[in-house]
């Protein structure tokens, strides 16, 4: 994907003030309107320029904007960092509908950016209370299986006097349920945006960051457990570390395969319906450089001459619930 320089496009400054921006919006629609121009690319021009006035004649799209592309040129090879959005807080009116009438940056940027949620919990009161505000915040999986309180701080764009964006922040304690998922939601009640029948919700959307032992695949944890050739083929009782610190022992069966899967119920994500821990086995080998293992080696292979690697069928990965 191509990384677009909005600011280009409307030929204004990185610093521009809103009268600006809307300023040469407004030259440019007047040049490339497809109802008026005589320019052979009116029509692509003034799609280009819509695309780049949704953005930067909006402060939060902006302020984002501007945070995932500092430095970037128009036109360079670009995909925007893991959680890139994380920390910002977006007010509720939009929900990322107008993406599909953008290029593909534009989508892949804002066709969601935290605004998706809010429409679902507002209630008949929506036009009294404040607008519900959303973010989106990563957590570590230890915190999200044991819960927590945190700090969390927030950014949020406004226009400062002089018609430039200006980011504020603010630091919320924030309770972090025991087996929160990513994708689900915690709401702050009043911690919107105000109005006159009171504050709105903040939503904050969950996102876990990786851990370098756990992968998460819905409720479910997944890892990778490493066996002894011994354990793996006489069968074996051995421990696992769970993210809370604690640890449990699994039987590895005999005969077990690399790649194959334990599934040991219960010990994913916490909560009314927990998920699993799913192990998959990895057969480590000893060093042939240890002259003792190089000499087991050495056995082995006389003593098993009809053995081939390359012709044994593998047991089915599926491996059995523990």
């Amino acid at each position: 994907m191509e990384f677009k320089d909005y600011y280009q496009v409307l030929g204004v400054a990185r610093d521009a003030s809103a009268e600006q921006i809307k300023t040469a919006y407004r030259r440019l629609a007047r040049k490339y309107h497809p109802d008026v121009s005589k320019e052979a690319d009116a029509s692509a021009r003034m799609s280009e320029v819509n695309e780049a006035n949704a953005v930067l004649s909006d402060p939060e799209r902006r302020a984002a904007y501007d945070a995932v592309g500092s430095g970037r040129r128009q036109g360079e090879s670009f995909t925007p960092p893991p959680d890139w959005d994380a920390g910002f807080e977006f007010g509720g009116r939009g929900d990322g509908a107008d993406a599909g009438e953008y290029s593909d940056f534009f989508a892949e940027l804002f066709g969601r950016m935290g605004r998706g949620g809010a429409r679902a919990h507002r209630t008949a009161d929506s036009q009294a209370r404040g607008e519900d505000h959303h973010a989106k915040i990563v957590l570590d999986l230890e915190d999200a299986w044991r819960g927590a309180t945190r700090q969390i701080s927030l950014r949020h764009p406004s226009i400062d006097a002089k018609g430039h964006v200006a980011l504020q922040t603010r630091t919320l304690d924030v309770r972090i349920p025991p087996g929160v998922r990513p994708g689900q939601m915690i709401r702050l009640a009043g911690q919107g945006g105000a109005g006159p029948a009171g504050a709105g919700d903040l939503f904050l959307e969950v996102h876990i960051a990786p851990h370098p032992r756990f992968r998460i695949e819905g409720a479910d944890l997944v890892a990778e457990l490493q066996v002894a050739p011994w354990e793996a083929a006489l069968g074996a009782v051995v421990p696992v570390d769970l993210p809370d610190g604690s640890s449990l022992k699994v039987r590895v069966p005999s005969g077990a395969q690399g790649g194959q899967r334990l599934t040991v119920r219960g010990k994913g994500l916490p909560g009314a319906n927990p998920g699993n821990l799913d192990l998959e086995l990895k057969v480590v080998l000893p060093s042939a450089f240890d002259p003792r293992a190089r000499s087991l080696y050495e056995q082995m292979a006389r003593e098993l001459p009809d053995f081939d690697a390359r012709k044994v069928a593998s047991p089915a990965a599926a491996g059995g619930g523990v």
